[in-house]
């Protein structure tokens, strides 16, 4: 196919779905934001929104979305919901977990989160309203920050897997073998700056607004604590997304140590041929439970 033709079918979609948005009823939602928006901008400064308002952001949800798996743990009910059962959360470790978290979020991440003004200053990256990306716009910009990380994530994530480096990095994010929401993060400081770069490159590359970096904040919280939460909910909305690795995916990377090495998506490991003892474990899962039927 042209280039030339490639541009025209990709603007054509573009236009498509900006004309089916203007047919779309005014979103009841948008004008509370608006208000917000430009309250936020009128009472604090570029460096205040930047800087304690991106930790405000994460801080925020990444203790919010792990609120749901937290509280599994004291539901019966959702134990038919647990991938490894027999391995159930301790008390003990989730508070050393809590307390390496803390630490990861204000002495390594809080340093990196101030050069967030910085970053849009020197690169006029816009705060107003007016030049607010529409929220499609927002969402192929994180889907392609995703598949940036993504790609990092499982190169870097697999060579952390060498013999050679393993035990002096990413063997801490490793303590338990069955992962849970806010073990998502747990990780030695080092792997905290390697993995965590691969949040940025997107950011990088594409960042119109400062919307962008709360939006994809958002995105990759999500994902992470849902690929760490220990539990499979078929009616997890996540679950529809095309090649999306999800919480089974994961965690048998935490079981086993050895493939699964991507954070989002699936199609590295299968191009590479890092998922086949995760096929081989499924097959034989499925041969048990044919049996026990």
């Amino acid at each position: 196919m042209a280039a030339n033709e490639s541009v025209s079918i990709f603007s054509s979609a573009f236009l498509a779905v900006e004309y089916a948005d203007s047919l779309l009823p005014e979103n009841p939602l948008q004008e509370p934001f608006k208000n917000a928006w430009n309250y936020m901008l009128n009472n604090y400064t570029k460096f205040q929104i930047a800087t304690w308002g991106s930790l405000i952001v994460h801080e925020a949800l990444y203790f919010l979305f792990c609120l749901p798996g937290f509280l599994f743990q004291f539901i019966p009910y959702m134990k038919k919901y647990k991938i490894q059962k027999d391995k159930p959360e301790t008390w003990e470790g989730q508070w050393k977990c809590f307390k390496v978290i803390l630490f990861n979020h204000f002495c390594i991440q809080l340093p990196l989160i101030c050069g967030t003004y910085y970053f849009t200053e020197y690169f006029n990256i816009p705060y107003d309203w007016e030049r607010m990306p529409r929220w499609y716009m927002l969402l192929g910009q994180c889907f392609l920050c995703a598949v940036i990380e993504d790609t990092w994530h499982y190169f870097i994530h697999r060579l952390l897997h060498h013999k050679k480096l393993y035990r002096h990095i990413h063997k801490v994010h490793h303590e338990y073998q069955a992962p849970f929401g806010l073990e998502a993060e747990y990780a030695h400081p080092l792997e905290t700056l390697i993995l965590g770069t691969g949040f940025f490159i997107g950011i990088m590359l594409l960042c119109d607004h400062v919307i962008l970096l709360w939006a994809w904040v958002t995105v990759r919280l999500l994902e992470t604590i849902d690929v760490h939460s220990g539990y499979y909910i078929p009616i997890n909305p996540l679950n529809l997304i095309p090649f999306y690795a999800g919480s089974r995916h994961h965690d048998f990377h935490h079981m086993n140590f050895v493939g699964n090495y991507a954070s989002t998506f699936t199609w590295w490991d299968k191009l590479l041929g890092t998922e086949s003892q995760y096929a081989a474990y499924k097959e034989k899962m499925k041969k048990l439970e044919k049996k026990t039927e």
